[in-house]
């Protein structure tokens, strides 16, 4: 789905600013339940890409997050210790670490989901049936410019935004996951 027309600067920096401000609300009110949850937010973010990936090579986990791979194999490391992750190595190259989550790992994620849920159906509880009617059309068209996942597309973006995300926090940071 591509615009006729670009949107203009200021609309989008009005949108990002409503954006940036309820997401700010949001990460308040899930505070109380992420603390009791026993995962730092490197440990949470290799989850997530694990889990999206299915299994993952350590070189490639390290890369992903922007870290170098002896601060990933420490991460690994706890997350083994969770029984969150499992590792093995690549039968092609033995010299290949392989990560793959857990049955609990995936219960973990579900967990993060089903506090997502929650926390939406209680604001969406909250609204007029019109406006839920256009909360309904502005995330059908969102996820209509989302790329499916492991397309070129989403790896694409991915990439863009590890690569971001690295540049922003620079080297030192990476090296403190």
């Amino acid at each position: 789905m591509k615009p006729n027309r670009p949107p203009d600067d200021e609309s989008l920096e009005r949108i990002l600013a409503l954006f940036d401000r309820m997401m700010h609300k949001l990460m308040a009110d899930h505070a109380p339940e992420m603390t009791a949850i026993d995962l730092t937010m490197s440990q949470a973010k290799a989850l997530y890409l694990v889990i999206a990936a299915g299994e993952l090579r350590m070189s490639e986990l390290a890369a992903r997050l922007g870290i170098t791979s002896s601060t990933a194999t420490g991460l690994v490391d706890r997350l083994v210790e969770l029984k969150l992750f499992v590792r093995h190595e690549e039968p092609a190259d033995r010299r290949q670490v392989v990560v793959a989550p857990t049955a609990e790992a995936e219960a973990t994620v579900e967990h993060f989901r089903e506090l997502n849920s929650k926390r939406m159906r209680a604001m969406l509880d909250r609204l007029e049936p019109a406006d839920l009617a256009v909360v309904e059309h502005a995330i059908t068209i969102l996820e209509a410019v989302l790329p499916e996942p492991g397309s070129t597309a989403a790896r694409a973006a991915t990439a863009t935004t590890t690569a971001a995300a690295t540049a922003a926090t620079g080297a030192t940071e990476g090296n403190r996951s």
